[in-house]
């Protein structure tokens, strides 16, 4: 996916990135655990040549599986996305995004982020990956409560008119989903 391009590439000047994600796309997945077949990691390539893990697991199967010794060596920090789109209220419980860092604080108990484009229809990722590495930085320095992830939702527009960073809680999403009723002939 191009926001995962992304956010390898913005990540690689802070420390060594390894990449597990999964084979397809888990949007709207939740946090899912494979637990009645055997999970599969094949050896694949990024769009750049970068060599990664894929595995036919969710989001949270890739962090699980990366802390049960599929990735080497030790993990100080879980970066997921970029998702295209923003993962707001309660959007979380069903994001894979969300929940691939919910898997990084909580199973592998190592700070964890979550990283959204806020927008549907831009594909320039380079934005929300610089606001990724920078924040990374901090949180490799600073570090986080533990069982705590950050959700961050970058604006789709130029650095120069992002106003700055705000914390904040998760507020409430409201729905207004619509049964269709059909005839299936």
């Amino acid at each position: 996916a191009p926001g995962l391009l992304a956010l390898k590439n913005a990540l690689s000047p802070v420390g060594h990135v390894t990449v597990l994600a999964p084979n397809r796309n888990w949007s709207a997945s939740g946090h899912v655990k494979t637990m009645h077949k055997p999970l599969r990691v094949d050896e694949t390539l990024l769009a750049d040549g970068t060599p990664a893990l894929a595995t036919d697991g969710a989001p949270s199967d890739a962090v699980a599986l990366a802390f049960l010794g599929i990735v080497d060596g030790p993990i100080d920090l879980v970066v997921a996305g970029i998702n295209q789109g923003a993962n707001l209220g309660h959007d979380i419980t069903y994001s894979g995004t969300v929940t691939a860092a919910m898997e990084g604080a909580i199973a592998g108990g190592v700070p964890s982020i979550a990283v959204s484009l806020y927008s549907l229809t831009s594909v320039d990722f380079d934005v929300a990956g610089t606001a990724a590495a920078s924040l990374a930085r901090q949180v490799l320095t600073h570090g986080l409560p533990a069982n705590v992830l950050l959700n961050v939702n970058v604006p789709a527009l130029p650095p120069d008119r992002i106003a700055g960073t705000m914390i904040t809680r998760m507020g409430s999403r409201i729905y207004r989903d619509e049964l269709i009723r059909r005839l299936d002939p």
